[in-house]
This record gives structure tokens, C-alpha cells and sequence, in this order.
């Protein structure tokens, strides 16, 4: 499987990009809340890099390779989640993911039925089936911040919880210190915090509490 893409653009429309890597060029599906990352900064014949998630669409009797490219591994983590909700799709995600994906996260963990439905293709029904199936689950995701991605790779995980919390912290745009700031604090105010998704919710019901 694909899971990273490195190369040139060669053509870049609305939601997908034509990469050439090494002679051979790759079709890639962007969501819009992926793609806003780059704008301003993509030019034909510019270096990019991108994770991607590679699926097979079968298409009658036919087997078609789809890739869809991120940002980063965060990104690419909440679009995993985002499938398992019966009914969407990779290509249906793909379209519904127009809005900043720190938003989508944030309606799904407050129940707001009206900001999905907003989303292309998230009729009511689906938007309640997205509730069910991911409420509790966005703490990490609701905590992604509007900058620049990062072009540095992920650190390598460490031992104690503390610092992997940190550092999904540090790939989510927070600044070390800052990072250690809000562990502290969601250890002071749960101490029995003993999974990285456990400290992650409770970083971020913190910043949303203020």
C-alpha cells in the first residue's frame, strides 16, 4: 500500500493533485479541508508531500487504486475514523470534508446535528449516524489548530505517556511548553489519566471549559 507521496505537481484542481514521482505521475484526491492547507503555496512544478490513504474502488469487475492525500498523520487518523461510520464512504468523506476538520470534530463531540447537515452529502440521518458512532471520540482532533503544517517528520514514540501525549500535541501545532502547560493541568485535574486518548480528552475538554 501507499502510504506517503513525494513528488512534483504536474496539475492541481479543486480536490485533486497529479504528483509525478519518478517518472510515473499519481492521481490524489484532496479533501477541501485538506487542500485549504496549501493554498497560496501551490504552484505547478512545486515539491509536496503528502500522506495518503490508498484504497481499492471496485468498480463491476474491475478493481480501481484511489489515493487520498493529508497533510499529516492526524488528518489521515480522523478521515479512518470518519469511514467507520456505515453509509460514508472514502469518496463520500472526500466531499463532506469541507470544512476545517477542528470544526467537524468539535460538532461531532457537542452533538451539533445542524453543522453537519451543512456538510456536502451529511443529510440528517447520516449526521445523527456520525454522532453515535464518534461522540467521545474527537478530543484530539478538536484540539488541531489553523497553521501551517509542520514539514518535520514525526518523533519516534517515547515510554511514558506524558511525553506521547506531547508529542501529538507538538504535531497538532502547540508549542512544547505550551503542550506541557495543558498536561499538567489535565493530570491536576485527573490524575487516574492512564491512555494517550484519556490526557487528550481531557486537554481538550479543559480548553473548551477555558
Amino acid at each position: 500500500m501507499i502510504s506517503r507521496i513525494r513528488g512534483v505537481v504536474e496539475q492541481f484542481s479543486e480536490n485533486t493533485l497529479i504528483v509525478e514521482v519518478g517518472g510515473l505521475s499519481y492521481e490524489i484526491y484532496i479533501p477541501t479541508a485538506v487542500m485549504k492547507n496549501f493554498y497560496g503555496k501551490l504552484t505547478k512544478h512545486s515539491q509536496i508531500s503528502l500522506v495518503t490513504y490508498h484504497y481499492y474502488q471496485t468498480d463491476q469487475s474491475k478493481s480501481i487504486p484511489i489515493l487520498i492525500g493529508f497533510s499529516n498523520n492526524i488528518e489521515k487518523e480522523f478521515f479512518e475514523k470518519f469511514i467507520t461510520v456505515s453509509g460514508v464512504g472514502p469518496k463520500a468523506a472526500v466531499r463532506a470534508l469541507s470544512m476545517p476538520i477542528s470544526e467537524i470534530a468539535q460538532a461531532i463531540d457537542t452533538g451539533d446535528l445542524a453543522f453537519l447537515k451543512s456538510l456536502p452529502g451529511i443529510g440528517e440521518q447520516r449526521g445523527k449516524e456520525i454522532i453515535a458512532k464518534l461522540q467521545g471520540k474527537m478530543g484530539k482532533f478538536g484540539l488541531m489548530q489553523g497553521r501551517e503544517p509542520s514539514s518535520k517528520e514525526p518523533a519516534s514514540s517515547a515510554p511514558d505517556i506524558r511525553e506521547e501525549v506531547l508529542e501529538v500535541l507538538l504535531q497538532l501545532q502547540y508549542k512544547k511548553e505550551e503542550g506541557r502547560q495543558m498536561i499538567q493541568k489535565a493530570f491536576a485535574r485527573k490524575s487516574d489519566l492512564s491512555t494517550v486518548e484519556a490526557v487528550l480528552n481531557e486537554v481538550y475538554r479543559q480548553k473548551k471549559t477555558g
